[in-house]
C-alpha cells in the first residue's frame, strides 16, 4: 500500500528497511524462533513429571492469560514502530530504554551459549554417519585386552557423552583444555549461522522454509515408526494418565507458566525485530494467536512422538531386566534353557520363594517394574544425548534414525538462533552502532569448548536468562499499560486524551498536548479533531483516513492489528482549535 510522505507517521520513512517477501516467511520465522529444543526435551518431561494429561490444564490456562497477551504486545509494538527492542521502548519512554537494552543483553548472552548446544548436536550428527554407531559399544582399553572399565560401569551412551564428547572435568574449578573437535564444530556452526544471516531476513527468510518445516517432517516419521514399536502404548498411557491431585502442588502451576514463557521466546527482542519488518497494517493479533497455538500444539505433538519411543526403550530395558533374573534362576536351579518365559517369571519366582527361599535370597535378582523404567525419563541434554540416543540403538537401522533425530535438533536450534541473532543485530543497526555491511556473526565464546564447558553452559542457562526475562516481560506490560496508557491502547473508537502523558507531534497545534523528551509516543498523536457528528479523532487518524480514502480503501486504519479505529467519513472530519 502506498504511503503519503509526511502524512503517515506509523511508517518510519526508511525505505531501505528490509521487508518480508511474503507473510509465510514471517510466520515461519516466528514459529522457528518459538519452537525450539525446549519443545522436544522440556515439555514432554514436564508432562510426565506432573501427572500427564493433568499438566495440560495449567499449561493451557497460562497460554491464554500469559503467553498470548505478552506475545501480542511484542508483535504489536515491533510492527507499529518498526524498530528493534531498544528503539521500541525508548520511543515509548526514555525511562524504558533499559528494558530494550536488557532484552538485547540477554539475547547476546544466549547467542553465545545456545550455539554450544548446536555444537554438541553437530558432533553427534557427524558421528551418526557410522555403522555401528560409536556409542553402541565400549572402546578397548590401552592393552586392547578388554573394554574400558569406566564404560562398562556407566554404559556405552553415557561414556560417549561424558568422556568422549565433553571429556568433562570433575568440577568447574578445573577448566581443563580446549576440546578441539568441539572447537572445530563451533567454527562450523558459526559458519552456518553466518551464511544464513549474511543478508538479514533476505537470507534467513529463504532458509527458514527448510529449518522450520523439516522438524515437523522428522517428528511425523518418528511418530509413525514409534507407534509401530512394542511398548509405544505403555509409553503414551504413562504420559497422559491424568493425576489430578498433583494440581494441588503450586510448583505445577509455576512450571507451566515458565514453560509457556520460555517456549514462546518472550522478552528476547527477537519477535519485536521480526515484527518490525512487517507493514504497519498487518493483523498482528491474528498472528500472535496463530503462532502461539502452533507452538503449543508442536509441544504436544513432540510429546506423543518422544514417549512412544521412550515406551519402546522402557519395554526393552524391562525385558532385559527380566532376562537377567531368569538367567540367574536357570543357572542356580539347573532349569533347561529358555524354560522360563518372561510372562511366567513372576509365578516361578513366587513358587521358588515359597519352597527354597534361602537359595533365592543368595541370587543377585533385581526388582523389575515397567513403571520404574518409564520413570527414568530426562529433560534437557540428558534426554537428547543419553536417553533418546540409547533408544535409537534398539531400533533397526539405528544410524539412519540417529541422523534424522540429530538433523531435526540441529534445524530446530538453527531457526531459534535466527531469532536470537535478530534480537541482537536489529537494535544495533537501528541505532547506527553497526555498519550495514559488518559480519553479523562476529561474536562467540571459547569457554564453552573447554572440558568444563558444560558447567559454564549450565550456569549461563540457569542465571543469564530465566529471572531476567521474567522481569523484562513484567516491565513491558507496565510500559504498555501505565506509561503508554491502557485506555489509549484498548479504545475501540480510537479516542485519545491530549491531557495524558505523551509526545506532541510536530504537526499538532494543540497546546494541551504535553511534550516529552522521548521520540513520538507509539502510533498516535493527541491533538483531537471532531467530525460533523461530534465524534472525536486525532490528527494522525484524520490524515491516515485521507490516505486510505485516496487509495480507494473502504476500511479504516487498523490499530493493534485488529481494532477498527474509524467509524465516519474522512471527508467530514475537520480540526478543532484548542
Amino acid at each position: 500500500m502506498a504511503q503519503a510522505s509526511g502524512l503517515d507517521p506509523l511508517v518510519d520513512g526508511e525505505d531501505e528497511r528490509p521487508k518480508w517477501d511474503n507473510k509465510l516467511q514471517y510466520l515461519l520465522s516466528c514459529i522457528g524462533f518459538a519452537v525450539g529444543l525446549g519443545n522436544i526435551w522440556r515439555f514432554p518431561y514436564l508432562c510426565q513429571t506432573y501427572g500427564g494429561g493433568a499438566f495440560l490444564i495449567p499449561y493451557l490456562i497460562a497460554l491464554v492469560f500469559e503467553g498470548i497477551p505478552l506475545f501480542y504486545i511484542e508483535l504489536a509494538i515491533g510492527q507499529r514502530l518498526r524498530k528493534g527492542s531498544i528503539g521500541v521502548w525508548t520511543s515509548i519512554s526514555p525511562y524504558l530504554g533499559g528494558v530494550g537494552l536488557g532484552c538485547f543483553s540477554v539475547s547476546f548472552i544466549v547467542c553465545l551459549y545456545y550455539n554450544t548446544v548446536l555444537v554438541w548436536v553437530l558432533w553427534f550428527l557427524l558421528n551418526s554417519f557410522q555403522d555401528p554407531l560409536p556409542w553402541s559399544t565400549c572402546p578397548l582399553n590401552l592393552n586392547r585386552t578388554g573394554f574400558v572399565q569406566e564404560c562398562q560401569g556407566s554404559g556405552t551412551v553415557s561414556y560417549f557423552w561424558y568422556r568422549q564428547t565433553l571429556n568433562i572435568t570433575a568440577d568447574i574449578s578445573n577448566s581443563g583444555t580446549i576440546q578441539w573437535q568441539l572447537f572445530l564444530c563451533l567454527v562450523a556452526c558459526w559458519t552456518v549461522v553466518y551464511l544464513c544471516v549474511i543478508r538479514g531476513i533476505e537470507s534467513t527468510g529463504k532458509v527458514i522454509y527448510f529449518t522450520a518445516l523439516f522438524p515437523y517432517l522428522v517428528l511425523t516419521i518418528f511418530l509413525i515408526r514409534g507407534l509401530t514399536l512394542p511398548g509405544a502404548t505403555e509409553g503414551l498411557t504413562y504420559l497422559f494418565t491424568p493425576k489430578m491431585q498433583i494440581l494441588q502442588n503450586p510448583r505445577v502451576w509455576l512450571d507451566a507458566a515458565t514453560q509457556i514463557f520460555f517456549s514462546l521466546s518472550l522478552a528476547f527482542g527477537g519477535h519485536i525485530a521480526f515484527a518490525s519488518y512487517n507493514p504497519p497494517r498487518n493483523n498482528c493479533e491474528k498472528d500472535a494467536v496463530t503462532i502461539a497455538l502452533v507452538n503449543s500444539m508442536t509441544s504436544l505433538y513432540a510429546s506423543i512422538t518422544i514417549f512412544s519411543i521412550m515406551g519402546f526403550k522402557a519395554t526393552n530395558d524391562y525385558g532385559r531386566c527380566l532376562d537377567r533374573n531368569i538367567l540367574s534362576l536357570i543357572n542356580e536351579f539347573d532349569f533347561p534353557e529358555q524354560s522360563i518365559p518372561r510372562d511366567e517369571y513372576p509365578t516361578v519366582l513366587m513358587h521358588l520363594n515359597a519352597t527354597q527361599p534361602e537359595r533365592v535370597a543368595r541370587l543377585p535378582l533385581k526388582t523389575c517394574h515397567l513403571d520404574d523404567f518409564l520413570d527414568k525419563s530426562a529433560s534437557g541434554p540428558g534426554l537428547a544425548f543419553i536417553v533418546f540416543t540409547e533408544a535409537v540403538l534398539h531400533m533397526p537401522g539405528a544410524p539412519a534414525w540417529s541422523v534424522l533425530f540429530f538433523g531435526m535438533l540441529f534445524t530446530l536450534g538453527l531457526s531459534s538462533m535466527f531469532g536470537n541473532m535478530e534480537g541482537v543485530i536489529t537494535p544495533l543497526l537501528d541505532m547506527g552502532v553497526l555498519p550495514r555491511g559488518i559480519p553479523k556473526e562476529a561474536m562467540t565464546a571459547m569457554c564453552f569448548t573447554l572440558q568444563s564447558g558444560s558447567y559454564w553452559l549450565e550456569i549461563f542457562d540457569n542465571f543469564a536468562a530465566s529471572l531476567n526475562l521474567i522481569i523484562f516481560a513484567f516491565l513491558e506490560v507496565v510500559g504498555v499499560i501505565y506509561v503508554y496508557g491502557m485506555k489509549r491502547s484498548s479504545s475501540p473508537q480510537g479516542r485519545r486524551s491530549c491531557t495524558r502523558a505523551g509526545c506532541r507531534s510536530s504537526a499538532c497545534s494543540c497546546p494541551s498536548c504535553p511534550p516529552c523528551g522521548s521520540q513520538e509516543l507509539l502510533w498516535f498523536s493527541y491533538c483531537p479533531s471532531t467530525d460533523r457528528g461530534g465524534r472525536t479523532h486525532n490528527w494522525r487518524e484524520v490524515q491516515s483516513q485521507r490516505v486510505d480514502a485516496d487509495e480507494g480503501q473502504s476500511q479504516g486504519r487498523q490499530g493493534w492489528g485488529g481494532a477498527d479505529l474509524f467509524h465516519s467519513d474522512p471527508a467530514s472530519l475537520h480540526p478543532v482549535h484548542c
